[in-house]
């Protein structure tokens, strides 16, 4: 009798452990997002405001746009924050993602080396930038990761008409944070999104030589990863966290993180 009031006891405490371990994960949502919004110290700022509001606990996988998307697909993930728009929509069009919500945008620049060899300064458009870059023969680093930042890159090659120079081109592979400290060991070419910049300027020898054109602009997307396909994310959490996120609070939020009294994002939900 006291071996069976004793395994009675034993199923009990594993059942109590189990509840209480389903419990906590219920109250994690795990985000992955790009490189860039994490650099910028935007998640930093933002989540523990959410966490505080709602009780939950946002855990951030930070990494290039193509493989947060791919996370999504794989159902390792409970939401993704990216810039890619092309690539969203078709991962929401595959089933991947519920809905695509435009949350923020900023923009790409051009930083360089200060004499800025290629004459990126002097230009007024991007095509003009991507033709000089390639026959000038001037060091360009490219994150190389299939990011958003790279997608763009890629696009703005092909608009141009032009292929980057197999000589001074080089695809790291790395975030923007690196991919920005080298180019500025090297003193290269590289493109970036004004929030990395912003939350790096001054910590680097480069300088802004080529914006503000249609073509550079950035938008921000969040969106769920499809319950149908994983019904075991906790998607009523990562939901909370949208809702958060395009609220009025949230977006005020969003505009009002600074770096150095500049604003690194606005907000369009």
């Amino acid at each position: 009798m006291q071996k069976l009031v004793r395994s009675i006891g034993l199923v009990t405490l594993v059942l109590v452990f189990i509840a209480c371990t389903q419990q906590a994960q219920n109250k994690v949502v795990i985000l992955a997002t790009t490189t860039s919004t994490e650099n910028s110290g935007l998640l930093e700022y933002l989540l523990p405001k959410f966490q505080a509001d709602s009780g939950l606990e946002v855990r951030v996988i930070a990494v290039g746009t193509g493989k947060a998307l791919r996370m999504g697909e794989e159902g390792d993930v409970d939401l993704v924050m990216v810039h890619a728009k092309p690539a969203e929509e078709k991962f929401v069009a595959a089933g991947f993602g519920v809905e695509r919500v435009e949350l923020m945008y900023n923009d790409f620049v051009l930083v360089g080396p200060e004499n800025d060899p290629a004459g990126l300064n002097k230009m007024s458009s991007i095509d003009e930038v991507m033709v000089a870059l390639a026959q000038t023969g001037s060091a360009f680093l490219s994150r190389g990761d299939d990011s958003g930042t790279h997608k763009k890159e890629l696009r703005l090659w092909k608009r141009a008409g032009v292929a980057p120079n197999k000589v001074t081109y080089r695809e790291l592979g790395q975030g923007m944070g690196k991919t920005l400290q080298m180019a500025n060991e090297l003193q290269a070419y590289t493109m970036i999104d004004r929030g990395t910049w912003l939350a790096y300027d001054g910590k680097v020898d480069l300088s802004i030589l080529f914006q503000g054109v249609p073509p550079l602009f950035n938008q921000y997307s969040v969106m769920l990863v499809n319950p149908e396909r994983y019904p075991d994310l906790n998607t009523g959490a990562a939901q909370k966290l949208i809702n958060w996120l395009v609220s009025e609070k949230g977006q005020s939020l969003i505009g009002a993180y600074k770096v150095k009294g500049k604003a690194l994002f606005q907000p369009n939900a």
